[in-house]
């Protein structure tokens, strides 16, 4: 595994607020990182935006000491999009969110680089199977989804397509764990992973909103200091199996008595509690953490979420209001 970039040749296409920031998380890591977009005028001015910001987030304490002469150093705007693609052994698409702008886009990065360069799109909706037919060599082409804002979320979605080679898959995982972030490798459907379940929630939010059960500050204000305030260390199996997957079962029937349809069981979690496998208390649930290390996960949640609650207090509010 790759445990820095140093001396690798990257570009990102698109040096907006996405393509920039994944540029300055790769820059810092050590690649030497080519900003392209429509012309040079924009590339060197998101560019001296990039630097500049980076002087604010020393300052902040948000980046280390030194990032901005790391990135002086290793982030460039090219003249084009072939300049910065031409000797870059990694891609990144970050143009906005239109089928046939990513399309044309990806035409010209197939003619101007390197027929063995890793491609990859940091698209969040759209089919990487639909963009690859316009990839040459599209066994090379992938999702490589960043989140905003970039520098500072930690988890990339990887989504291959159907026809993308599983060394790609490995590679481009590799590039990203070595810039310092986690990966995920998810199936290339409508929405992915991450945007199937931040709208979900968000759907049964205006959901509560429209039907007068609470107003949009309160609904904030529980997914924030309840639920929310467990995701940060736990996903959402792992909440359950703790839980219990009966318990779980027992909250679905008694949802269903008001919305039959819209809280149907799942059948992944009626076939496990049908098993007697309840989660961590039985050792056996989605995750199979083992019964015995119980105490260990409760006394890491509990310290867990009282040094959140500390660093929120540190914080203050959001300055929303």
């Amino acid at each position: 595994m790759t445990t820095s970039l140093d001396g690798r040749r990257i570009a990102v296409v698109g040096s907006g607020y996405m393509g920039g920031g994944i540029a300055q998380v790769l820059a810092l890591a050590g690649a030497r990182v080519a900003l392209a977009d429509v012309s040079a005028e924009v590339a060197q001015r998101n560019f001296d935006r990039l630097i500049a910001e980076s002087k604010d987030f020393v300052a902040d304490g948000l980046f280390p000491a030194g990032a901005t002469e790391t990135l002086q150093k290793n982030l460039w705007p090219a003249e084009s999009l072939a300049q910065a693609v031409a000797d870059a052994d990694f891609i990144e698409e970050a143009v906005p969110e239109v089928l046939a702008i990513k399309h044309d886009t990806l035409r010209q990065i197939t003619a101007a680089a390197r027929p063995d360069a890793i491609i990859g799109s940091n698209t969040s909706t759209i089919s990487i199977g639909d963009m690859a037919d316009a990839v040459g060599n599209p066994e090379r082409f992938l999702g490589v989804h960043f989140s905003n804002p970039s520098p500072f979320i930690p988890g990339v979605e990887i989504i291959p397509h159907a026809g993308t080679d599983a060394d790609v898959v490995a590679r481009a995982q590799d590039i990203v764990h070595a810039s310092g972030k986690s990966t995920a490798v998810v199936k290339d459907v409508t929405g992915f992973v991450l945007n199937r379940l931040q709208y979900a929630l968000f759907h049964e939010a205006t959901k509560l909103v429209e039907d007068g059960t609470a107003t949009a500050e309160d609904i904030d204000t529980l997914v924030r200091t309840t639920f929310g305030f467990r995701l940060p260390f736990f996903g959402p199996f792992a909440i359950a199996d703790m839980a219990g997957l009966d318990v779980y079962d027992f909250c679905y029937k008694s949802l269903q008595t008001g919305f039959p349809e819209r809280f149907a069981t799942p059948k992944i979690l009626s076939d496990l509690v049908a098993a007697g496998k309840l989660g961590t208390k039985t050792g056996a649930g989605f995750l199979n953490v083992p019964a015995d290390r119980t105490p260990e996960l409760i006394a890491y949640r509990n310290k867990a979420y009282v040094a959140m609650q500390k660093l929120l207090e540190d914080l203050g509010p959001a300055p929303i209001n």
